[in-house]
């Protein structure tokens, strides 16, 4: 069994998206737990559980998840997917788990292209009950790292990194796979097996485009970050449209 983690925020507009993706590229039987805070109106049937509890901090979310899946369920080989609600499969997702989690503890996107995050990622994170229990995995920010700049730094999944250094795991990153990019790290395709919109529940501005606008000169900095953030959200509004509307997104980047 698989069971599935995902969190929607603000807006029911991804989870019908994201349903579809799964229903087209996951064969074995899964489970959707799905926390929603401020989300009304769509169709329940396609989870398992579904929380509605006012949380605000998204790694919280995830721990909790994670947790209620292990609680679940009695088999240390089932499954674990943490997936944000922007970002779904494009190609054969069971092929993929059972090659890379009979070699590897854990599977997750590594975003190194966001001034070289090095941490598991939240947006797909892959591995199985037993091992979630085993290092009692935690999505919490805390443990730091030096991004590209030489500054010390620290995000959700920054405890993870820290449990997998401790147990010596050698654990599997998709990367980027992108051949187009509208953007740096928005709109990403990884592994040419996730799609993950980035921006599809907060503004479309990145720690990148900041380290980017802080290099210019002071007076520049607000009307650059207002241009920046529009280009983004214009990019962002088209591919969610050609998304909702069937059309051959990946066009875009592959």
């Amino acid at each position: 069994m698989i069971h599935i983690a995902t969190v929607h925020w603000q807006t029911n507009k991804w989870i019908d998206v994201q349903q579809e993706y799964f229903r087209k590229h996951i064969k074995s039987p899964y489970r959707i737990y799905g926390w929603f805070n401020d989300v009304t109106s769509f169709r329940s049937n396609a989870f398992h559980y579904m929380c509605f509890e006012p949380v605000r901090e998204h790694a919280i979310k995830l721990n909790i998840l994670g947790d209620i899946i292990c609680l679940s369920t009695t088999s240390e080989s089932d499954i674990l997917i943490f997936i944000d609600g922007d970002a779904f499969p494009i190609a054969n997702l069971d092929s993929f788990l059972n090659e890379k989690l009979s070699t590897y503890k854990l599977a997750a996107i590594q975003r190194r292209e966001n001034n070289g995050d090095i941490q598991p990622h939240p947006c797909f994170c892959a591995t199985t009950v037993g091992f979630w229990r085993e290092i009692k995995g935690d999505w919490k920010s805390g443990h730091r790292w030096q991004d590209k700049n030489g500054s010390w730094i620290s995000d959700v999944g920054g405890n993870l990194l820290k449990q997998l250094l401790d147990y010596k795991v050698d654990w599997y990153p998709l990367l980027r796979s992108n051949k187009h990019n509208l953007h740096a790290v928005l709109f990403g395709i990884y592994d040419s097996l996730i799609y993950h919109h980035g921006a599809g529940f907060r503004h479309a501005m990145t720690r990148f485009d900041r380290a980017r606008i802080k290099a210019k000169k002071p007076s520049t900095v607000a009307q650059r970050a207002t241009n920046i953030r529009e280009a983004n959200q214009i990019h962002s509004d088209e591919i969610f449209s050609k998304i909702e509307k069937g059309e051959d997104f990946l066009k875009n980047f592959v």
